[in-house]
């Protein structure tokens, strides 16, 4: 699979993250209808993980990649990448409820920030090492600064030093699924799809049995359709954070879907009946996400300052020339490049 454009992966991402916001909306109302938060996780990841099998009959691409897998021979870890998504929504189940939305937002966030600067810097993700320059240093506090902008105005909970710091791990193995999955679709997205909903899913099932979601006496099931529509949107932002890892990276990546996220909040704020409305912290935080993800892509300036110690040149021996007389290009000496700078 060839990596997008910048600008077109950065556009795929921040719509991936427009229909995470929907998501996380039709997740937690389907969950609080039910009497079970984690129950409405069940259901989407069910959701998605039923559109893959069906994918998987319908698409031979998907088929193509999978095998194309079998043959790549990853090391086993590469596709466990569907346990980070799987992590985060048990613990934002949990954690929510005591920190409230706005904190747990920000360690998330934060959390994302910081694990995509140590994978990216790493080289887990497909694009390779990428450098821990200013401008992507910049970009991570940014954009972890305008989610807290974004936040202003909304009610805190109990802020509780360990749940913060959970909700920063929640983040990070965000980053590293993004990562990881991203490895696994080097094929096609749609194979790396598919392996991220077979592992993510049998992680949320055995959660939601330890948590007694499947004890629900009779949970009513409401009849909006728009409900059950989780793992649909589940396999689009997968696969728009297969298609944006391999083109931008894991922070830069990250730092899109948030502004989509908070992007997608708003518009469900405007045009839901009875929502509260334009909210100017949330717009503002949106835009200057998705500036904190241009100004992370910006190379680092190389110093122009050379180095005070000069190295001497070797004069051992000559290059040796070509019958013309002229030093051979491309020698053990002649045209050697200098030292880079910076």
């Amino acid at each position: 699979m060839r990596p997008l454009p910048p600008t077109a992966a950065l556009t795929l991402v921040v719509l991936g993250g427009v229909a995470s916001a929907a998501q996380g909306a039709a997740n937690a109302e389907l969950g609080e209808r039910v009497g079970s938060p984690v129950l409405g996780a069940v259901v989407n990841n069910a959701g998605g993980s039923l559109l893959v099998l069906a994918g998987l009959l319908v698409l031979p691409s998907m088929r193509t990649g999978l095998a194309a897998l079998r043959r790549s021979r990853l090391p086993w870890w590469c596709y466990l990448g569907g346990l980070g998504g799987a992590a985060i929504i048990v613990v934002g189940t949990y954690v929510v409820p005591v920190l409230g939305v706005a904190v747990f937002t920000i360690a998330q966030v934060a959390g994302g920030s910081l694990g995509g600067l140590a994978v990216d810097r790493a080289g887990l993700a497909p694009v390779g090492r990428l450098a821990l320059t200013p401008p992507r240093v910049a970009g991570a506090l940014l954009g972890t600064a305008a989610v807290g902008l974004a936040q202003l105005g909304r009610p805190l909970g109990e802020l509780a030093v360990g749940l913060v710091l959970l909700a920063v791990v929640g983040g990070l193995a965000v980053a590293v699924q993004s990562a990881l999955n991203g490895r696994v679709a080097a094929g096609t997205a749609a194979a790396g799809t598919a392996v991220n909903f077979a592992v993510s899913t049998p992680a949320v099932l055995a959660v939601a049995a330890l948590a007694g979601a499947f004890t629900v006496a009779r949970p009513d099931w409401p009849p909006a359709w728009y409900l059950y529509t989780g793992g649909l949107l589940g396999v689009g932002i997968v696969a728009s954070l297969l298609v944006g890892v391999r083109a931008l990276g894991v922070l830069r990546t990250g730092l899109a879907l948030v502004a989509g996220q908070l992007g997608g909040g708003l518009l469900l704020d405007l045009l839901l009946p009875g929502g509260p409305g334009l909210h100017w912290p949330v717009l503002a935080g949106a835009v200057l996400t998705l500036v904190a993800s241009v100004v992370a892509g910006r190379p680092g300036r190389r110093s122009a300052r050379t180095s005070a110690v000069v190295q001497p040149v070797p004069t051992a021996r000559p290059a040796p020339a070509d019958p013309t007389g002229a030093p051979r290009r491309g020698s053990a000496y002649a045209d050697r490049p200098g030292p880079p700078a910076g």
